[in-house]
């Protein structure tokens, strides 16, 4: 079948609600076995354009950005953890967990499509962060990821010190927010439809039956 189904997800490395949307998805996928019909691209989205390279505590982000009693975030992470552990993924999250800047992660997926590795170090992204308390800011940190999918790690670096790859994200970012992106995730189905926010796995299987029926 040469007539894939699109799906763009809208996202940042460190976004759990991205994660956890995403795992939702790939289950949907899964379960009506249609992976050969998908072709999936991730798209950047900063949650935080203006973190700088030290990061801040997470808890202290979330009180500043979002107003948020320390209950509530506690309640909140209970909630995550519990959700992606369902799913099989850890979140391990911990005192001194910092939020970080992600540009350069978004520069390197970019680079990762040209190899069909986009999902892949996308997920090793997510894990480092969430699940292995790793800085994925850090370019050693970016360095074993790119390593772990077998991409040219020499190579995907060089990336981060080129103004046209980092344009390039630029525009993509500013593309998506041009449209009305301003909460992710987003998945979007050919450009056409989307949903936002980490949907139940029934809702996704519903949305992808009805729009491969329609191929």
């Amino acid at each position: 079948m040469t007539n894939k189904l699109k799906i763009d997800i809208v996202s940042d490395v460190v976004c759990p609600w991205c994660t956890i949307g995403y795992k939702r998805l790939e289950k949907a996928i899964e379960e009506l076995g249609v992976k050969d019909q998908i072709e999936i691209e991730w798209q950047p989205f900063e949650l935080n354009p203006n973190m700088p390279k030290e990061g801040q505590n997470v808890v202290e982000h979330i009180t500043e950005k979002y107003g948020s009693t320390i209950e509530q975030q506690n309640e909140s992470k209970r909630n995550m953890t519990e959700i992606g552990a369902d799913l099989g993924f850890k979140f391990d999250y911990f005192d001194d967990m910092r939020m970080v800047n992600t540009f350069d992660a978004h520069v390197l997926l970019e680079y990762a499509k040209d190899f069909d590795k986009q999902t892949e170090l996308k997920m090793t992204l997510t894990k480092a962060f969430f699940s292995d308390r790793k800085d994925v800011s850090e370019k050693e940190i970016l360095k074993e990821a790119l390593l772990e999918v077998g991409l040219n790690a020499d190579e995907g670096l060089a990336k981060l010190d080129d103004e046209k790859a980092r344009l390039e994200v630029r525009n993509k970012q500013n593309y998506w927010k041009n449209l009305g992106v301003n909460s992710v995730p987003t998945i979007v189905f050919d450009r056409k439809s989307a949903v936002t926010g980490a949907q139940p796995i029934a809702t996704f299987k519903q949305v992808l039956t009805e729009l491969i029926k329609e191929k």
